[in-house]
């Protein structure tokens, strides 16, 4: 059985309802997206490239939170589980939220110098993972390896930080 997930108002408030993944979203309530935003300090920026089952294609680290957990313990649970990384006691910082009428989502970022060495990924749900500059961001979207809404976190997250 999927597990629990909180539901939102459109203003980002938790409500007391909750969902499973697969369930009909009441109107007027919404599912929480996190995600993060991993910035090393030659500034490129770590993407992992999903499973064909979910899609192939790459983007950055995130998920649903689970039911209980607040979107930053969600975003820490994401990493551990994905990337095999604890970020508990990393600075973590929110640059974004908001609720586009279909999720609410909050966005996080983190400046950190990985080896990729250190990544153990999760199997069913990645195939690889990468640092990436913006430049070659940048290109992936031309040649439609990347769409515009993946490339606009870390054009937010660069304009939040300046």
């Amino acid at each position: 059985m999927s597990e629990l997930r909180d539901l939102y108002d459109i203003n980002s408030n938790k409500t007391d309802k909750t969902y499973r993944k697969g369930d009909i979203i009441p109107k007027g309530y919404y599912p929480m997206v996190v995600m993060i935003v991993i910035r090393n300090s030659k500034g490129e920026f770590l993407m992992q490239k999903r499973s064909p089952s979910k899609g192939g294609d790459w983007g950055v680290t995130g998920g649903h939170p689970k039911s209980g957990e607040t979107p930053l313990q969600g975003i820490i649970t994401e990493v551990k589980e994905e990337l095999g990384l604890d970020f508990s006691n990393e600075n973590i910082i929110e640059y974004d939220s908001g609720c586009d009428g279909k999720d609410c989502y909050k966005m996080y970022y983190v400046s950190k110098d990985i080896d990729l060495k250190d990544i153990t990924i999760q199997k069913d749900e990645l195939t690889d993972v990468r640092w990436f500059s913006i430049d070659e961001l940048k290109h992936m979207v031309e040649i439609k390896e990347l769409n515009e809404n993946q490339i606009s976190c870390f054009i937010k997250a660069c304009n939040f930080l300046m």
